[in-house]
């Protein structure tokens, strides 16, 4: 449980802790709350801590509800997993005049982080003020993901149509291509999520704005707005990167495709070649009295000869059609 204090360092609140605060704090930060931190959280602050499965509705009424002067906001919130995998968790947020308590169930760094810097900088720090600098740094954070995201696909464009190496063997082509396609299908998942994130992040801070504009202090109302233009614009690059991944991913496809259907080109090339010298060899190979040709004295060599040119002159041909 994170604690933020007026004019203090966050610093961790540790259970039990009866003297943990006496009700001017700022914000509280709940991470996978146990029952006694969530029972702790709630005498302090006088808010009820949601629980993961409200947080996890999608519904817009169960996100967004207001009571008083108490509004209980939820939100997907997007971060990599231990194996680097994107993966979204609900981001609750409990906001009162006089209170900010967050509560999520996955380590987020951006909190921490944003946590040191509003200790540092608000010299008046307020529970609004913490919630749209909490947001800011959300939006951040999330802006220099998709910028990472534009600078992966990039990379991964440059390998799709980079000139073709005439010595690479198919073996290493379909390698490169199958790795490529995981890697724009791991950027699609994860530009999903952000793209879950800022419609939530959005959804929240509009509302914020509507309902508590009663007691939101008038210098923190430009910030709202400023939040909300960033967010636009970010869904837009969003979009974007979202249409360059379904480009590379029809061009990886198409190029796996082309590369099947060379292997399948070789293989019929191989079976139409094969066809006359089997014929022949079947021919002189048959058992019957009268072959004239076994009679030659250069019999052997003529078939031999006939057999080697009735599969070199199909080669010839596909050759000259292009077709190889």
């Amino acid at each position: 449980m994170l604690y933020l204090n007026p004019g203090h360092a966050p610093r961790q609140v540790l259970l039990p802790d009866p003297h943990a605060h006496t009700g001017e704090g700022v914000w509280l930060d709940l991470v996978s709350p146990t029952d006694a931190e969530r029972s702790l959280a709630e005498r302090v602050t006088g808010l009820h801590v949601p629980a993961q499965a409200d947080l996890a509705e999608i519904e817009s009424s169960s996100r967004l509800a207001v009571e008083g002067k108490v509004l209980t906001l939820s939100t997907p919130m997007t971060y990599l997993g231990p194996d680097g995998i994107s993966m979204v968790a609900p981001l609750g947020c409990v906001l009162s005049p006089d209170h900010l308590m967050t509560v999520r169930f996955a380590d987020m760094p951006v909190f921490d982080l944003f946590a040191i810097r509003f200790a540092s900088t608000e010299r008046h720090p307020c529970s609004v003020a913490a919630f749209v600098g909490l947001m800011e740094a959300i939006v951040d954070r999330l802006a220099d993901v998709l910028e990472h995201v534009g600078g992966e696909l990039d990379g991964m464009s440059r390998r799709v149509f980079r000139p073709e190496d005439p010595v690479q063997n198919a073996a290493v082509t379909d390698k490169k291509l199958r790795a490529t396609l995981r890697g724009v299908g791991r950027a699609g998942e994860r530009l999903s999520n952000i793209r879950a994130s800022l419609l939530g992040v959005n959804r929240i801070i509009g509302y914020t704005r509507e309902v508590a504009a009663g007691w939101i202090p008038a210098d923190l109302l430009p910030r709202f707005t400023t939040l909300r233009q960033d967010i636009m614009s970010l869904a837009d690059y969003d979009v974007q990167l979202g249409n360059k991944v379904q480009f590379l991913l029809d061009a990886t496809l198409g190029f796996i495709n082309i590369e099947q259907a060379n292997g399948i080109k070789v293989l019929t090339v191989v079976s139409v070649v094969g066809v006359p010298p089997t014929l022949l060899a079947s021919i002189y190979g048959m058992n019957f009295k009268w072959i004239p040709e076994l009679q030659w004295e250069y019999g052997y060599f003529y078939g031999l000869t006939v057999i080697v040119l009735s599969g070199i002159l199909p080669l010839w041909w596909f050759k000259r059609k292009g077709w190889i």
